[in-house]
């Protein structure tokens, strides 16, 4: 089963059913950012610091698997220049549909977040990474791709499932609230659910999901040359399922980690070519094939 097709139309199906990630801010909310008060999400519930952004004006912010509408549109508002890549191409229409009506520099890019060929090295000032990895079987390949991303000293903003929360049966704790441990790790949806709970799985439109070990999250951050200057932790405290993409109730603590590339000086080597976004770029445009990013202009 290619379950990357199957992630991406599950997203498709979601997004045109307005769940609770795929409800665009509106004008308000992004008027609020243009003056400076903003908020945006990582995690489920609690605020990224407002501190691990700095100044975004004029900031090159890649916003990676985070389509709908919400943050890519907010971080645009507050002055970066935003790309948004994502694999479903509803949710990024929801990031055009708002950069549109509100007139904000947000490209939209449809893709696999484990492959950023489509963008040069040290393309980017920050990547700003919500709880998505797990729809992806590998993740290391995502954080060796933001690292060649960014420029030296730039940050990733990235958040992840604890890797408990595959142990138990969430169906069951939907219907009683009682967890119990029923999966070995590393899980994956497509191996570790019996054959029914699968098709079951697949008739809810639900994504398919891996677990990664915090050594694969945290450690392969670190491998992949990052430095980790903060963290957070958050939990879900929503109920029921109908209102949601894909299960949140009981889950131990999600995280957010901030990591930095090391600057290219120093003892640490790190080869970068100097491309970025072109400063020509339209307030809005919606790319299906990548596309290689235009080089700085000089100066």
């Amino acid at each position: 089963m290619d379950y990357l097709k199957h992630n991406r139309l599950v997203w498709n199906r979601q997004s045109s059913r307005n769940c609770i990630w795929s409800l665009p801010v509106d004008s308000s909310i992004v008027a609020k950012a243009r003056q400076g008060e903003w908020k945006v999400l990582l995690t489920p519930s609690l605020p990224v610091p407002r501190s691990w952004f700095g100044d975004l004006r004029g900031r090159r912010v890649l916003c990676l698997a985070s389509g709908g509408g919400q943050q890519a549109p907010v971080l645009a508002a507050a002055g970066a220049r935003v790309v948004s890549f994502d694999l479903s191409e509803e949710q990024l229409a929801k990031d055009a549909m708002v950069a549109e009506r509100d007139g904000l520099p947000i490209d939209c890019v449809q893709g696999n977040m484990t492959d950023l060929s489509c963008f040069g090295d040290g393309c980017f000032d920050l990547v700003f990474h919500p709880s998505a990895n797990s729809f992806v079987a590998d993740v290391r390949p995502v954080w060796r791709e933001c690292h060649r991303v960014l420029r030296g000293g730039g940050a990733l903003l990235a958040g992840f499932n604890n890797p408990a929360v595959f142990l138990f049966d969430h169906d069951e704790a939907d219907r009683t609230g009682t967890l119990v441990v029923k999966h070995g790790l590393p899980y994956a949806d497509a191996t570790s659910l019996s054959a029914q709970a699968l098709a079951q799985r697949r008739e809810k439109a639900e994504p398919l999901q891996f677990s990664h070990s915090l050594d694969e999250q945290i450690g392969g951050q670190i491998e992949a040359g990052f430095a980790i200057v903060g963290f957070y932790e958050d939990r879900s405290t929503t109920a029921g399922s109908s209102a949601r993409c894909h299960r949140y109730p009981w889950r131990p603590a999600r995280s957010g980690p901030q990591s930095r590339k090391a600057p290219a000086t120093g003892i640490q080597h790190i080869m970068q070519t100097d491309e970025t976004i072109s400063d020509k770029s339209p307030a809005f445009n919606f790319m299906r094939a990548p596309a290689p990013l235009l080089p700085r202009p000089p100066g």
